[in-house]
């Protein structure tokens, strides 16, 4: 099992990005996926978890009404859009997948960061 997170960069505040997993050697369409992210020197958080067909989602307070998860299971790639960045949006994004809520693969991430 491999996944692979892309899309990340320096963006100033109020601005956007895409990021983008893609998954191998599992079948990705019956996988929960999530995005997680870790600040420097902070707790890991969840940002936002997909259930298998894509219309159950859910977000992190912060993430609510700024980030935008989706899926494209013919592709086998999760996606996170990230609008209205702000700078404590800084941090390392990951996708991790799961099987009832249990964690069993997780990428090497993506940085993202966010400048004033």
């Amino acid at each position: 099992v491999q996944l692979v997170e892309s899309g990340g960069g320096e963006v100033q505040s109020g601005g956007s990005l895409r990021l983008s997993c893609a998954a191998y050697g599992l079948d990705f369409s019956k996988i929960t996926m999530n995005w997680i992210r870790q600040a420097a020197g902070k707790e890991r958080e969840v940002v936002s978890t997909i259930e298998t067909n894509g219309e159950g989602v859910c977000y992190a307070d912060f993430a609510n009404g700024r980030f935008t998860v989706s899926r494209d299971n013919t592709k086998n790639v999760l996606y996170l859009q990230m609008n209205n960045l702000k700078p404590e949006d800084t941090a390392l994004y990951s996708c991790v997948a799961a099987n009832d809520s249990d964690p069993f693969a997780w990428g090497q991430g993506t940085q993202v960061t966010v400048s004033q």
